[in-house]
């Protein structure tokens, strides 16, 4: 058998064992449409996309908005005034939202800040820290009887109070650090429309104006006018001693004690006026100071304007002849005081105003060659009796009890 024969057989076998019966096969198979799927192209849904990403930017812009209201959000106001008087704006995580000169002396202050602007952002310890290191080096709080007020505007009473004794305790250590023996006072305020509005119209803060009404509650011939323009040095003095009266201020002292003084170059004379109202005599230490001359000092009466001590070369009209006492030995004249000024030492020191008194007395006597006031008066109830050198004005002695 050929090579041919067998591959000729073989395939006889094989279509044998699997005849190609495709038509017939295909012609056996009936359609079942109702199990056909057809297969199409899946379309994404864009608009339940859509929806979410928009819900999500509702909720991120929403937490967004919430958060940037929050962080830019006044919580707190906090004033510092000497003279000048600066306003600071805090958020609840007490970061300076603004900081505010409210005067020209505060102005001055804050040149080296930017104007409050570079304290933008700093944490409020800080910027308090920055703002009582230039009041010093600006010559405010350099005297032992200087003082600087701390106040808290706040709705949250236990935030403003809790405000108050962190920052009490920073600025002294800083005063401390710099060798100021300043006071430090504070305070916290209720706010008000009205208080804001007095502390805008006078340009101070609402700290001040608030220690302006107290004096105001006190002495209601009092106005507010002229305290804004107080320190706050002499108006705290001033409430301690009860506002019997308006004092003269420091300008006033100052050009007194200049005209006391005569022929003082007032383009290299240096002044300064150190307010000593919590004195037993309320009065102005003033020095001056000019190359080629002596220092010289004067205590003037920080109501009246007579001045109580310093060495006069010319005779002012606020110091009448009658009560000035030549100083032997000597080419100075030391003032006294009068009758009226014994019995103003007296008013003050009780804590009263004349029309409040009755049985009033004033007698001027002689101990030693010392000329002495006996000043006598009751009120309340109460019987006063003081004693009061003539020449200084000092209280000797001071008697109260009950006026039977």
């Amino acid at each position: 058998m050929t090579e041919q024969e067998l591959n000729r057989r073989l395939k006889q076998a094989l279509d044998a064992a699997a005849p190609d019966d495709l038509d017939g096969v295909l012609s056996r198979c009936a359609p079942r449409e109702e199990t056909v799927v057809p297969l199409r192209p899946k379309r994404r849904s864009h608009t339940r996309a859509l929806i979410a990403a928009c819900l999500t930017l509702v909720l991120v812009g929403g937490a967004g908005g919430v958060f940037y209201q929050r962080a830019n959000a006044v919580a707190s106001v906090v004033s510092l005034d000497v003279n000048p008087s600066i306003e600071l704006k805090v958020n609840q995580k007490e970061k300076v939202l603004a900081c505010t000169p409210l005067n020209e002396e505060a102005e001055a202050v804050l040149s080296g800040m930017g104007g409050g602007a570079d304290l933008k952002g700093t944490k409020l310890e800080v910027a308090v820290n920055a703002v009582v290191g230039a009041l010093v080096s600006s010559g405010y709080l350099d005297s032992l009887s200087s003082a600087i007020l701390i106040s808290v505007e706040d709705q949250d009473q236990d935030r403003a109070s809790r405000l108050r004794q962190e920052l009490t305790g920073a600025v002294d250590s800083v005063l401390q650090s710099q060798s100021s023996g300043a006071a430090v006072l504070s305070q916290t305020v209720d706010a008000s429309a009205d208080l804001d509005q007095q502390a805008r119209e006078h340009h101070i803060s609402t700290g001040k104006a608030n220690l302006v009404n107290q004096a105001i509650a006190q002495n209601g011939s009092l106005t507010f006018d002229a305290l804004a323009q107080l320190t706050v040095e002499e108006l705290s003095d001033l409430i301690q001693l009860g506002s019997p009266a308006m004092p003269i201020g420091m300008e006033e002292a100052s050009r007194i004690a200049r005209e006391a003084a005569g022929g003082l170059d007032a383009d290299s004379a240096s002044v300064e006026v150190d307010p000593e109202l919590d004195e037993a005599v309320p009065h102005y230490e003033v020095e001056l100071s000019q190359p080629g001359r002596n220092e010289q000092e004067y205590l003037v009466d920080a109501f009246t304007g007579a001045i109580l001590s310093g060495d006069l070369t010319v005779l002012p009209p606020s110091a009448p002849a009658e009560n000035q006492q030549s100083a032997s030995g000597s080419g100075s004249v030391a003032a006294g005081i009068g009758p009226d000024q014994a019995k103003s030492i007296a008013l003050t020191h009780a804590g009263v105003s004349e029309d409040q008194v009755s049985g009033l007395q004033v007698q001027q006597d002689q101990d030693d060659g010392r000329l002495e006031y006996e000043v006598e008066f009751r009120s309340g109830g109460m019987e006063y009796e003081y004693t009061i050198d003539g020449g200084t004005g000092q209280i000797l002695e001071y008697d109260r009890e009950q006026d039977d």
